[in-house]
């Protein structure tokens, strides 16, 4: 039996409940089943939790990529592959969700308005906070798309490392997005993870710039 496999699975599934528990703790299915627009903003806050928890996943996984092949085996580079599309799938259907929100709402069928109307002079209080979402959603489409491709175009295969940082950016706009205007993110048990996350990350990103401070440095001194 692998227990390293199963130890793993066990850790997955704990940080992936941790958004569905919140959401049912704060609102028990019952009490949003009779409204319509309650009901769609119940699974767009647990898509949207449990989207945070994958792309975050993703961020720990893909970054020590050859340490953890290393300690659990090759099987975890494919269940990184595995679950990027699955993320990308949440992170959609979260703001998806707005849509049937404004349209049970009476403010109309407005895909565009969601995804794609980016404002810098907002009308409302927190309209400017939905373009963190939208700028999110953007980065991490096209940090999938060179992750998709990067084994059967040319220009993917040598620079998809670059596109790769873009996750990294989406998780610093998307966690602001979040704080700014998530209903749950402060709620035990999500509230426990959603601080210490941006911390883990922050971490990561320091680690990676000063290696490649030090890559650049040794670089330099040899062309010197």
């Amino acid at each position: 039996m692998n227990y390293k496999k199963i130890t793993f699975y066990l850790i997955w599934l704990g940080l992936i409940s941790l958004g569905p528990i919140t959401v049912l703790g704060v609102n028990p299915f019952a009490s949003v089943v009779v409204n319509k627009v309650l009901l769609v903003n119940f699974f767009q806050r647990i898509l949207g939790l449990t989207a945070f928890t994958l792309i975050f996943i993703q961020i720990i996984l893909g970054s020590f990529m050859s340490k953890w092949i290393e300690k659990l085996g090759a099987w975890i580079f494919k269940f990184h592959i595995t679950q990027e599309p699955i993320a990308y799938i949440l992170i959609f259907l979260h703001p998806l969700m707005t849509v049937f929100v404004n349209y049970f709402t009476g403010r109309g069928l407005d895909p565009f308005y969601v995804f794609i109307d980016v404002c810098i002079l907002c009308d409302g209080k927190f309209e400017w906070l939905y373009n963190f979402g939208r700028i999110g959603f953007w980065l991490i489409t096209i940090a999938v798309i060179a992750a998709l491709f990067r084994t059967s175009t040319p220009f993917l295969r040598l620079h998809w490392k670059k596109f790769h940082v873009l996750n990294y950016v989406a998780f610093y706009v998307i966690w602001f997005h979040s704080i700014k205007l998530g209903q749950d993110v402060g709620t035990p048990p999500f509230g426990y993870f959603h601080g210490p996350s941006i911390i883990i990350v922050s971490a990561i990103v320091i680690v990676k710039l000063s290696k490649f401070a030090d890559s650049l440095a040794k670089h330099l001194k040899l062309r010197g």
